[in-house]
């Protein structure tokens, strides 16, 4: 998969790129400081003479040649590399990018941890600082559109817990209100593709135990495939305390427009970046085929 390489100018984000394309996942195109995207290939013992490379002067610069590139279909996914967050989404978010859809732009992590029987994914841990319902709805859409590629054969349907700090609706929290009308939209079609319960609370989420002992009867607490987290702070939190303290796999993509990105942290791992490559293939695929949808 032709993929534009952001400022890739460390060695972890270069070695990335590296491993991704000797395994057959991605065809990189560099994209920045010419020397200091050598600079960085030679101390991981690369050439960056293996790959196309676009020389910039600054990150700016790479994430708006980066976004023009995946709107014109010269390369068919983006992968950040050593750049601020907020810098290349505001590039991919250009009007003249070409790169946005009906939905808004949403980040996943998909994890697996040997704690819990089965992958999930929390969102959005990455991108919506404060999400209200409408924004939520995207998010939730998108998760479920993104775990049908990965997991949904045979036409599985995701588990999607809207999680909150209890699992009863009050009015003074917006989060539980907003579960609930999460749960009524999917009943109307506004939301498709899964099946959806909350408020929950993480415990009730994840432990079949915890929600019996509250009395819960739901298809999905206990068993939740996809956590929603109720804003930026709780969704980056639980992942990385999963991540650093519980030695939780993850892997980042960012959803919602028309190429998948790869939205890893700078402090990830090279397998970590590695992981959210081979999500990405089977995303670009699945959207290049229709599978989402």
């Amino acid at each position: 998969m032709p993929t534009a390489v952001v400022h890739p100018v460390s060695r972890v984000a270069i070695e990335a790129a590296a491993d991704a394309a000797r395994r057959g996942l991605i065809d990189p195109v560099l994209i920045g400081p010419r020397g200091k995207i050598e600079a960085a290939a030679a101390e991981a013992g690369l050439s960056a003479a293996e790959w196309a490379l676009i020389d910039t002067e600054h990150s700016h610069e790479a994430a708006g040649r980066a976004a023009m590139l995946a709107g014109t279909g010269k390369v068919a996914a983006i992968m950040k590399g050593s750049l601020h967050s907020d810098e290349l989404l505001a590039a991919i978010l250009k009007p003249e990018a070409g790169l946005r859809t009906e939905r808004r732009l949403s980040h996943a992590y998909v994890m697996s941890i040997g704690s819990y029987p089965k992958p999930f994914v929390i969102t959005d841990a990455a991108v919506n600082i404060a999400p209200d319902l409408a924004a939520k709805a995207d998010i939730v859409q998108n998760a479920a559109d993104l775990w049908r590629v990965l997991f949904g054969a045979g036409g599985l349907l995701p588990k999607v817990a809207v999680l909150a700090a209890v699992e009863m609706v009050n009015p003074r929290m917006q989060a539980t209100l907003d579960a609930a009308a999460l749960c009524k939209m999917a009943e109307r079609g506004q939301i498709t593709g899964c099946v959806i319960d909350g408020p929950l609370a993480f415990d009730n989420a994840v432990s079949k135990e915890a929600a019996r002992e509250k009395g819960i009867v739901s298809p999905v607490a206990g068993d939740a495939d996809i956590l929603v987290v109720p804003d930026i702070e709780a969704g980056n939190m639980l992942a990385k305390q999963l991540s650093f303290l519980g030695g939780a796999e993850a892997a980042g993509i960012v959803l919602g427009a028309r190429v998948p990105i790869m939205l890893t942290s700078r402090a990830d791992s090279e397998r970590a970046r590695l992981l959210s490559c081979a999500i990405a293939v089977l995303m670009a695929e699945a959207r290049r085929t229709g599978t989402p949808r």
